[in-house]
């Protein structure tokens, strides 16, 4: 069963849902900015109700200022009141809880890692996690090294050129660009600290062809996360961030749920 939640954050009424179970492990679900029905509030929409079903509890929420949330947009550095609020209201209603752990979805995954602890959340699934520092509409420089190795070996895109539909001289220039350009993160360097005590409770799913994915997975595999790097990572096949192609859900919830398994196991 699935019930709508209203509980307070600060002055303002923060809207939740929760996915009942009888299992004593829970999962908190954190959204990132804006979404859209046909994108991760879909993905999440299914997530609660498959953990669910495996006897899980799931609670899910919007931060302030999103959805049916009052209040303004903290964005995720500033919303640690908004997941320290959820996770009181979600072990308010479920009292049988004994170990909360956490997914999260692109900054919703930064929110977890920044402010899990204080939460009081023991594990972490982040997917495709927000672990850059760069405008949203910009590629960062891991990403963009595969965009342009993907465009080298498109027979269509050197048809494009041939045709002088591509601007070469252009193309080269923000390919030197990406492959001058460091990809370090303050923000990966951050979230690497801050994810230390994580160490055997994580894992990280990743798109093969996202963006951010990619981003992540070289932040990733940089020396800040090495300790870290014990820890599973699942890519799926799929350019999706929100896992909406067919056939991208099922890792997703088999992932999350044998997580759940393996931290129950371990209680």
């Amino acid at each position: 069963m699935r019930r709508l939640i209203r509980f307070a954050c600060g002055d303002s009424q923060v809207s939740g849902s929760l996915d009942a179970g009888a299992r004593s492990v829970g999962l908190l679900c954190v959204t990132g900015g804006s979404q859209v029905r046909t994108g991760p509030h879909r993905m999440l929409h299914r997530l609660a109700a498959s953990v669910s079903n495996a006897g899980f509890p799931v609670f899910r929420y919007e931060r302030r200022g999103l959805g049916d949330s009052e209040g303004d947009d903290p964005g995720y550095r500033d919303s640690g009141p908004d997941l320290l609020a959820a996770a009181s209201a979600f072990r308010a209603q479920a009292p049988h809880l004994r170990t909360l752990l956490g997914f999260g979805l692109c900054d919703g995954a930064t929110t977890l890692a920044l402010h899990g602890r204080e939460a009081g959340v023991a594990g972490l699934v982040l997917a495709n996690p927000w672990l850059v520092e760069t405008e949203p509409d910009d590629l960062a420089p891991a990403a963009a090294r595969v965009h342009y190795r993907n465009r080298l070996l498109s027979p269509r895109a050197w048809a494009s050129v041939v045709r002088g539909k591509v601007d070469l001289l252009g193309a080269a220039r923000s390919l030197v660009g990406a492959l001058t350009k460091s990809g370090e993160s303050s923000l990966a360097d951050e979230i690497a600290e801050a994810l230390q005590p994580y160490a055997g409770r994580l894992s990280l799913l990743l798109s093969t062809g996202d963006g951010t994915a990619i981003a992540a997975r070289a932040c990733w595999n940089g020396a800040a996360f090495a300790g870290l790097r014990g820890d599973p990572v699942v890519m799926v096949p799929t350019s999706s961030h929100s896992f909406a192609r067919e056939g991208d859900f099922a890792p997703v919830a088999r992932t999350v749920i044998d997580f759940m398994c393996k931290i129950e196991d371990a209680a």
